[in-house]
């Protein structure tokens, strides 16, 4: 079975770019509460994986007529939306030698294409509540999405909003500067009494 920490190896010719062997299945919220945990230095078994993989480096061979470079990774993140990119960069930040695949170029991801925001108790707008944009996720799944992880999604969505502002992600502005917040469809007011 995969677990975190994974060696994966990509191929990578002139037509096609597929990982092989084992992957990470972690949705980005999940990855991102797993490395929100992650405090301590990485395990001495990376560690000297890393090592390893850095002595040998890029490998090259010639299959079919194309020239394919073996790489190792320690992650793959697939999708350059925001949730890939931040994701990515999260295990980056962590020390993880990691490599982001994506079939468009990221300004063109569904994060960028959908142009409908992002959910996040800033109250910047009107009075707001983590908790209520927790309760209206979990209502919105029909009680089937995973609570904890939409509890720790929603704790912590404000701080990561602002973070992705200090990235530099542009966000539509109030007159007076602060980010423009609307409700989306599914939102509500202490907890499903007003909105």
């Amino acid at each position: 079975s995969s677990h975190f920490g994974s060696r994966l190896r990509l191929r990578q010719s002139t037509s096609c770019i597929r990982p092989r062997g084992t992957h990470i299945a972690l949705g980005p919220y999940r990855l991102l509460a797993m490395l929100s945990r992650l405090r301590s230095p990485l395990s001495q078994g990376l560690q000297s994986a890393r090592r390893a993989s850095a002595v040998r480096g890029v490998t090259t061979s010639n299959i079919g007529g194309y020239e394919v470079f073996d790489h190792s990774y320690d992650a793959v993140v697939i999708g350059a939306g925001g949730a890939g990119l931040r994701a990515a960069a999260g295990l980056v930040g962590h020390g993880l030698k990691t490599a982001c695949i994506t079939k468009v170029f990221p300004t063109r991801s569904h994060t960028v294409a959908a142009q409908g925001g992002i959910n996040g108790a800033l109250a910047n707008m009107t009075e707001d509540d983590w908790r209520w944009h927790a309760y209206d996720t979990v209502k919105g799944a029909d009680w089937l999405g995973d609570q904890d992880a939409i509890q720790h999604m929603c704790r912590l969505a404000p701080e990561v909003i602002l973070e992705l502002e200090a990235f530099g992600l542009p966000f539509s502005r109030t007159p007076e500067g602060k980010i423009y917040q609307r409700a989306f469809g599914g939102q509500s007011l202490k907890f499903g009494k007003g909105g």
